[in-house]
């Protein structure tokens, strides 16, 4: 199995003129928030794992010298492109495994669900399957939409969904494992035709149901999961759950 990390972030509302920094190296208990997300998938061979970044590239590379890195370029933005440029430059296209994808900035993930997703995966022989989890809060997360059966139908961001989606109580956490050879293929297929004008990898799922692939979810019960680090208020968020998981 293979992983790739999501790093490229500048953190605009993180960011400190006096001492900047990318997102992912802001500290939270005393450590990099990307560190946490190391530790998450430390099952896996560290020649396995790519971190895509952007924003002060060398300074990500210069905290974590051993780690392999891929360059997200300028002539595109958002998760979709960002896994597209570390595919392409660790030569992946042909590669015919499952690959885990994660953020950089989201360092409640447990290393258990990590592992519990991708036995799911594997046990269902699923080309996606992504970690999801049901909140009463109104957090700016993508939906999961399911048909009338049940079955996954779309992953919609926050900001493309219609006042109804938004009322949908399973959310997108942003992990995924999938076919890495089935991604590649559906990652040509994407667009920027959204509200935000990015590449999005939630559009992937899509992409493969209507080739009638397999794609699922495992269902976290655990909220602090869902905790990504976009203000100074998450990150003291996230530092108080970190604390009581020690």
């Amino acid at each position: 199995m293979k992983a790739i990390i999501m790093a490229g972030g500048k953190g605009t509302r993180l960011y400190d003129s006096e001492n900047p920094s990318p997102k992912v190296l802001r500290k939270a208990c005393g450590r990099p928030l990307i560190s946490y997300v190391f530790d998450s998938i430390d099952f896996i061979d560290e020649k396995d794992i790519t971190v895509v970044v952007g924003f002060m590239a060398d300074a990500v590379k210069e905290a974590f010298p051993e780690k392999n890195y891929a360059l997200q370029g300028s002539d595109g933005y958002g998760t979709g492109y960002a896994v597209k440029c570390a595919i392409e430059q660790f030569g992946l296209e042909n590669y015919k495994g499952d690959i885990v994808i994660l953020s950089g900035d989201v360092p409640c993930i447990k290393r258990s669900t990590v592992e519990a997703l991708c036995s799911q995966h594997q046990r269902e022989g699923n080309s996606c399957t992504l970690l999801s989890c049901v909140s009463e809060q109104r957090l700016p997360f993508g939906r999961i939409i399911r048909d009338s059966d049940g079955r996954i139908s779309a992953i919609r961001e926050h900001k493309d969904c219609t006042p109804e989606e938004r009322e949908i109580k399973e959310l997108n956490v942003g992990l995924y494992v999938f076919d890495c050879a089935k991604l590649t293929a559906a990652l040509g297929k994407i667009n920027s035709n959204n509200a935000a004008g990015e590449y999005y990898l939630t559009d992937v799922p899509k992409i493969m149901l209507d080739s009638d692939e397999k794609v699922g979810a495992y269902q976290t019960d655990d909220e602090s999961e869902l905790w990504g680090v976009n203000t100074v208020d998450d990150l003291h968020a996230v530092e108080e759950i970190l604390r009581k998981m020690k």
